[in-house]
């Protein structure tokens, strides 16, 4: 072989392997089937606070002092994918909660299942939180909650945030990283979500415990509060909840468990990893007070679980606090100076 081969033989198999990383990389989102509206979504309540755009894409859910607003999909689906951009309200939100989330409670009310995203509003300069959850066969007693930081502004500009259900497994998504997975054991049994759920977005006032547990209510000189909606995607098996004779679904599931979105490659479980030791706060995992023996799907972290408390807290001091409150003055904050945290892919 010429040196002049070998040399082009070299530069193919680089320019493979960069290709390869690109592909790793790429995102699970860029082939969504998106919607309007008009074809997926109805008005929840608060009728005159839900504003429509002039092309039926977007949507903004409004919240004054005499009304929230909010939305539900005009189906319910038996598993599906979730998915919208949202841009979340600035400056003082303390006491407003925006929820993106999917239910069945209107129909099964004493035995409802649930997947939530919920954002906690927070004072003016202090960042918003949000938390994950899940219930399954009115569950309500046994919460899965987690609660963590963003490491961007979500008031600032739209962010994809998704919700997988399947069979099989359950995985929330912020833009294209996989902040939780909960895979299904037949130890939850009927914890686990498994009857038809309709997708909800919601703006209200939770003034009584979203803010330092109730400490901060919403102001509504700063009202309104608005929350933004685009880009909605919606996958799944439609049916019908009370139909006597039921839907087989099996191609539907099938397609899900096709999809990026329903798989997790090693560079976005790399990053889910990064995420959760930086950003989760509170994990019900790892609150042994209230759960002394954890949920069975609970997968305990040895190098996570050492950052929380019996109360499923993350233990404030210590180490790690002592460093970052000498350095502080010397070095920007975390999430500024440390690019992995302003994009973890």
């Amino acid at each position: 072989m010429s040196k002049l081969s070998f040399n082009n033989l070299i530069f193919l198999i680089i320019i493979f392997f960069v290709f390869l990383c690109l592909c790793l990389r790429s995102s699970a989102f860029t082939n969504l089937n998106t919607l309007s509206f008009e074809e997926s979504l109805s008005p929840l309540f608060g009728d005159a606070n839900l504003v429509r755009s002039p092309d039926d894409l977007s949507v903004r859910l409004l919240l004054d002092r005499y009304t929230g607003s909010g939305f539900i999909s005009s189906n319910m689906y038996q598993h599906g994918f979730y998915s919208s951009m949202i841009k979340l309200p600035a400056d003082y939100t303390a006491g407003v909660v925006v929820a993106f989330y999917t239910s069945n409670g209107d129909v099964f009310q004493k035995t409802h299942d649930e997947l939530d995203i919920e954002f906690l509003g927070n004072i003016k300069g202090k960042p918003w939180r949000f938390q994950t959850n899940l219930y399954g066969n009115g569950s309500t007693p046994r919460g899965r909650e987690e609660r963590y930081r963003l490491w961007f502004d979500p008031s600032k500009e739209f962010h994809r945030y998704s919700i997988l259900w399947t069979p099989h497994k359950i995985i929330f998504w912020v833009d294209d990283v996989p902040i939780r997975e909960v895979i299904r054991s037949e130890a939850m049994g009927a914890d686990y979500p498994a009857k038809p759920m309709a997708l909800y977005a919601t703006i209200w006032d939770a003034s009584d415990w979203a803010t330092s547990g109730g400490k901060y209510k919403a102001n509504y000189k700063f009202a309104p509060f608005v929350a933004e909606f685009k880009s909605f995607s919606l996958d799944g098996c439609s049916v019908d909840p009370i139909q006597e004779v039921p839907v087989d679904c099996s191609d539907s599931v099938e397609f899900l468990e096709s999809q990026d979105y329903s798989s997790i490659n090693s560079h976005q479980r790399a990053a889910m990893r990064r995420f959760r030791q930086r950003f989760m706060y509170y994990s019900y995992c790892y609150d042994t007070i209230r759960y002394p023996k954890p949920p069975p799907e609970c997968v305990i972290v040895p190098a996570e679980k050492d950052r929380f408390r019996d109360t499923g807290r993350l233990k404030f001091g210590g180490t790690e606090a002592r460093e970052r409150r000498r350095n502080r003055g010397q070095q920007r904050p975390e999430i500024e100076s440390d690019p992995d945290e302003r994009k973890l892919l």
